[in-house]
């Protein structure tokens, strides 16, 4: 017996609707859970500390493989502590060995580093990718793996303060592309983040200074307790002081992350476009790549910083001893104020290119005083002039060598 049109219909629906005439129209919706660790830990490279090793799935037992990108640099300090911790666990790592440094963040590393899973021929998702190195090139590793056969999973272990306290913790992955900065890019989070402040005993103050510039973004736009701390402290920041981790310098590089991820968490994906931790990070991507010489990420940063200080005075957000106090911190740490490259006409331009990449809308984040953030959208060409003024001006009368 024939099944009516009406039967079948009602058949089918059991199992999953069908839109009705005149138009088909489906939708789909689903959501993918993301969930990362971020872990510090000590003596990272020592057998005895399991952490990397279960992080890559392995037992000591043999049977694990997994792909190891490490930063020049880095290879030349802890190559061959690195290569000893993976044997002693049995684990057989195919190593990548690559530039580190901005110049080479570019989708052509990115390539590189997929060539390198293909000639491993790495599992999809039992074998893991493991990062070492700094900032930079946890976002090109980040990036390849997000891309190779649609995801691949992945381990960071940051080298660098920048990396241990911003790079390294957040989902971000991206390369620079024409005269853009991280114009290129994807959000995949590590399956861990593993953090052992050890590696900065061999940072040179230049890079701990660069770390610092997030670390002081962070406590300008969120914590002023770590303000305070860092104020009290900022003398003593030192690559061994880090290493050593003490009381004071665990607390600022904990307060400092832990700040990060918990603006970073409910907003992983930025459908929110007012982002406070987007502080110093509005102007200074222009700074950064037409500087010459150039600067590292965070020195401009703390020269965007600078000028958000000063146009935060001029609105009266901060009281100008406020301001006066934000300025003198970064310049403690050893980070510029001023860039000769740093005009109101080139303000302009960052500001122009930060409308576009925020949607339309300036959503420009300012302190509104030490530890909390407001968002403005009307700051005018006049007003970024005075604030480069302000700024010059506290340098000029603290006789602080402009940079």
């Amino acid at each position: 017996m024939s099944e009516t049109t009406a039967a079948r219909s009602s058949r089918l629906t059991t199992a999953f609707d069908i839109p009705r005439p005149p138009g088909l129209t489906w939708y789909v919706q689903a959501q993918q859970p993301v969930g990362y660790e971020v872990s510090l830990t000590r003596g990272l490279l020592s057998p005895a500390n399991p952490a990397l090793a279960k992080a890559v799935g392995a037992d000591g037992r043999g049977g694990v493989r997994a792909l190891v990108v490490v930063d020049r640099v880095v290879d030349e300090l802890y190559g061959g502590a690195l290569r000893a911790y993976f044997t002693a666990w049995q684990t057989d790592a195919t190593w990548l060995v690559m530039p580190g440094d901005e110049e080479t963040k570019a989708l052509e590393q990115v390539v590189d580093v997929t060539r390198a899973m293909t000639e491993m021929g790495i599992l999809r998702r039992t074998e893991r990718v493991v990062v070492v190195g700094g900032g930079v090139l946890m976002d090109v590793v980040g990036m390849a793996a997000s891309l190779y056969r649609r995801g691949a999973p992945y381990v960071r272990v940051p080298t660098t303060l920048v990396g241990q306290v911003d790079a390294g913790v957040g989902v971000k992955t991206g390369v620079n592309h024409g005269t853009h900065k991280n114009r290129l890019g994807t959000y995949f989070a590590p399956e861990v983040t593993l953090i052992d402040p050890e590696f900065l005993r061999t940072v040179p103050a230049r890079h701990i200074a660069n770390g610092l510039a997030e670390i002081i973004k962070m406590a300008l736009i969120k914590d002023k307790d770590l303000f305070t701390l860092l104020e009290e402290t900022v003398t003593q920041i030192s690559s061994d002081s880090l290493a050593d981790c003490g009381a004071d310098m665990s607390e600022v590089v904990s307060r400092a992350i832990a700040g990060m991820l918990d603006e970073l968490e409910p907003n992983l994906w930025e459908s929110v476009l007012e982002r406070s931790v987007d502080y110093g990070h509005t102007f200074s991507p222009s700074l950064e790549l037409r500087a010459d010489p150039p600067l590292l990420h965070g020195e401009a940063v703390a020269v965007d910083m600078a000028v958000c200080v000063a146009l935060a005075a001029g609105r009266e957000y901060l009281a100008v001893p406020e301001a006066h106090r934000a300025l003198a911190l970064i310049a403690a740490a050893g980070l510029p104020l001023t860039h000769p490259v740093f005009t109101p006409e080139l303000l302009q331009v960052g500001l122009a290119d930060a409308v576009k990449h925020r949607d339309g809308l300036q959503r420009l984040p300012l302190t509104e005083g030490i530890g909390s953030c407001v968002f403005v959208n009307d700051v005018t060409a006049a007003e970024l002039a005075r604030a480069l003024d302000f700024v010059h001006a506290y340098t000029d009368r603290t006789n602080g060598p402009e940079q």
